[in-house]
């Protein structure tokens, strides 16, 4: 039997992702059913078809539109587009002298403390 060349996925970070979603989904999904309806009649069905809708909305976004977006912006639209921006330069100073030390200012009382401006 024939193998070919290609590495086979990982499939680790895969699954780790998905993992990470599905504990994100059922904290979510339990927020919002416990927030709407309490721990009344029907609970676990209620949370299973929010698990459900929660985890399939995060797997879609983040395991096939970002990393999708990604390639498309690599690919279709050149190099310039996908690479990140420059760092910012940092300048030294100019003049590296000491600050001068000012003395505290007096502050000065009023004549008569029960007239305020």
């Amino acid at each position: 039997m024939n193998r070919s060349s290609a590495r086979p996925l990982p499939f680790r970070p895969l699954l780790q992702r998905a993992g990470v979603l599905a504990g994100i989904s059922l904290f979510l999904a339990l927020a919002l059913v416990t927030y709407l309806y309490g721990v009344q009649d029907h609970f676990f069905g209620r949370i299973s078809g929010a698990f459900f809708v929660f985890f399939w909305l995060l797997a879609v976004t983040f395991l096939a539109v970002v990393p999708f977006v990604n390639w498309a912006a690599a690919n279709w639209f050149g190099k310039m587009w996908a690479e990140p921006a420059p760092e910012p330069v940092r300048r030294t100073k100019a003049n590296p002298t000491t600050p001068t030390i000012r003395k505290p200012t007096r502050t000065a009382t009023r004549l008569n403390p029960t007239q305020h401006p």
